[in-house]
């Protein structure tokens, strides 16, 4: 069976070794010695100067919006997964959605000016399948209209933008360290920002507004990550390198093999100086070709997976807005099987089954 991605796991002896010292000083959690260790490790690969290590990527959401006292509209991305939109309804605010650009997928700035209205607060933008958005004119459109800006990061681990972490990059941005992503911690995110003050208010808020034990400032929530999940993340790390390489390696092989059929491929942002080859989506002629394509696929066992879809303005819990690119393109859009362990031979059979439907 080839699924659609399968998760790293490093050699045993290395993440037991974690393992034994957190049961020798029976600290578990709250803030502890090797979530400090990670955190510290991932600012130094990333290239970054404040993160906060969360329990998932959908919290990252939820505390970044909340850290910026939005009330009101967001806009948004339609192609994105539904943990973008949920947050932003979860957080009593309005999605207003924008319209993607058909080439790399993301929110298309030329359209969001036309969406802000007096009640606009923010941006949230997703950097889809890694691919940075244009995020030198959506911090311009910002700036002109007094928004804030948060990156939905998830798929970015790695991701170099004109010299920068992409990470680096709007008020806040998050991400994802779910089992599935291309770092991981089993389940976890972060957030990651350039500010003091909303480094110190993120902080307090994932672990329930506490100053000291007895005090708080404000309303904070559970958002605090354990020290089995910060191994599992530090074991991960010290694999990094060969991971990408040959995360590259797979996703030009599918490029190469595929370019002579009538598919369409994403196309990298301008100005990214490393991508990071997180996934290989595929845009198919008609929803009808895909749902074939996935049949042929899933007889030889091999599952790819229809993502990003249905497009979020679709969805029963959000008010309505046309998106005709993304609704156009999230039922044509399928990712291939990209994962650590998936040889050549493999790819090569998903390949032929591709080229032959």
């Amino acid at each position: 069976m080839i699924n659609v991605t399968k998760v790293f796991l490093p050699p045993k002896e290395q993440l037991y070794a974690y393992f034994d010292a957190i049961i020798a000083r029976a600290w578990v959690t709250n803030n502890g010695p090797l979530v400090n260790e990670l955190e510290l490790k991932l600012r130094s690969y990333l290239g970054v100067d404040k993160l906060l290590f969360l329990n998932n990527g959908t919290i990252a959401i939820q505390i970044a919006i909340k850290a910026l006292d939005l009330k009101g509209e967001i806009i948004t991305t339609p192609f994105s997964y539904v943990a973008t939109t949920s947050s932003i309804v979860w957080e009593s605010c309005t999605p207003v959605f924008v319209d993607i650009d058909p080439a790399t997928l993301n929110i298309n700035p030329e359209l969001i000016e036309q969406a802000i209205t007096p009640e606009t607060k923010a941006i949230l933008a997703t950097h889809v399948f890694g691919n940075p958005c244009a995020i030198d004119k959506i911090q311009a459109i910002a700036d002109r209209h007094g928004l804030k800006v948060i990156y939905d990061a998830a798929h970015c681990f790695g991701t170099v933008y004109r010299g920068k972490s992409v990470f680096s990059f709007g008020d806040i941005s998050t991400a994802s360290f779910h089992a599935t992503k291309l770092f991981h911690t089993t389940e976890g995110g972060a957030v990651f920002t350039n500010d003091d003050f909303l480094f110190r208010k993120m902080g307090l808020l994932r672990n329930f507004g506490h100053t000291s034990p007895v005090t708080f400032e404000n309303a904070g929530v559970n958002g605090k990550n354990s020290e089995f999940h910060a191994a599992m993340g530090l074991s991960v790390l010290t694999h990094m390198n060969s991971i990408t390489e040959k995360r590259k390696e797979q996703w030009l092989y599918y490029r190469e093999k595929l370019k002579q059929l009538p598919l369409q491929f994403l196309e990298i942002t301008e100005g990214t100086t490393n991508y990071n080859y997180s996934y290989f989506p595929i845009i198919l002629e008609s929803e009808e070709k895909l749902l074939k394509m996935v049949e042929a696929l899933n007889l030889q066992y091999i599952y790819p997976r229809r993502y990003f879809y249905p497009s979020l303005n679709t969805l029963d819990f959000v008010t309505h807005r046309p998106c005709p690119v993304s609704e156009s393109i999230a039922p044509r859009v399928l990712c291939l099987p990209l994962y650590h362990d998936l040889s050549f031979a493999e790819q090569e059979m998903i390949v032929r089954v591709i080229a032959s439907n």
